[in-house]
């Protein structure tokens, strides 16, 4: 009995069509004036604009723009599996890598085997925050959140009762990628604790 074996294009026809449930994974921040939680979907797009915009801040002057969106487009994909886990839940986080791992291998597992290799070194790259792509696309997905809780007055930080201290202490890598954005981000947090929008 023959098997059916998947042509290139279908294998990554399949995988497209799945990552579309990123569309379903639902973040803990809100819209900006809004009620309705941002997806995953959204945090990504919004990511890959912010590393174009703001890549001629980034410490290293050689950054490899390209890579960063590559990593910026499927860190989150293994939510999909894994779901999202709140940055500050500190239980939630016990082995958040090993569910992600498993996710990765699922859903990198349906590409061709020379796109699954590549997207999985890309996952691994950006969760070991070593290179210089991996910091400034870590110091996206990190600055993201600070801005958008900054405009909703703090709604996620009020809504877990976070501290300055904790949002800080999170958030420190984005000087890793960018000294420039975390003084940035330092003086919105600041001004976040004067105005009242976290503890």
């Amino acid at each position: 009995m023959k098997r059916n074996v998947k042509s290139r294009l279908e294998q990554q026809i399949e995988f497209i069509l799945e990552i579309d449930k990123l569309k379903h994974v639902f973040r803990k921040s809100r819209l900006i004036r809004s009620e309705r939680f941002e997806n995953d979907a959204e945090h990504t797009w919004h990511l890959t604009v912010m590393a174009v915009l703001l890549s001629e801040h980034a410490n290293a002057p050689d950054l490899s723009l390209p890579k960063v969106l590559k990593m910026l487009l499927i860190h989150d994909l293994v939510e999909i599996d894994a779901g999202d886990t709140f940055a500050y839940d500190v239980k939630g986080l016990e082995g958040k890598y090993e569910r992600e791992q498993a996710a990765a291998n699922r859903l990198f597992g349906l590409l061709p085997e020379d796109q699954r290799a590549e997207f999985m070194e890309l996952w691994e790259e950006f969760e070991a925050r070593e290179t210089n792509e991996a910091k400034f696309a870590a110091a996206m997905d990190r600055l993201q959140p600070v801005l958008l809780n900054c405009e909703n007055e703090g709604q996620s930080w009020k809504e877990h009762g976070i501290t300055s201290e904790q949002v800080l202490e999170r958030n420190r890598h984005i000087g890793d990628g960018s000294s420039a954005l975390w003084q940035h981000a330092r003086k919105l947090i600041g001004r976040a604790v004067e105005q009242g929008f976290l503890k």
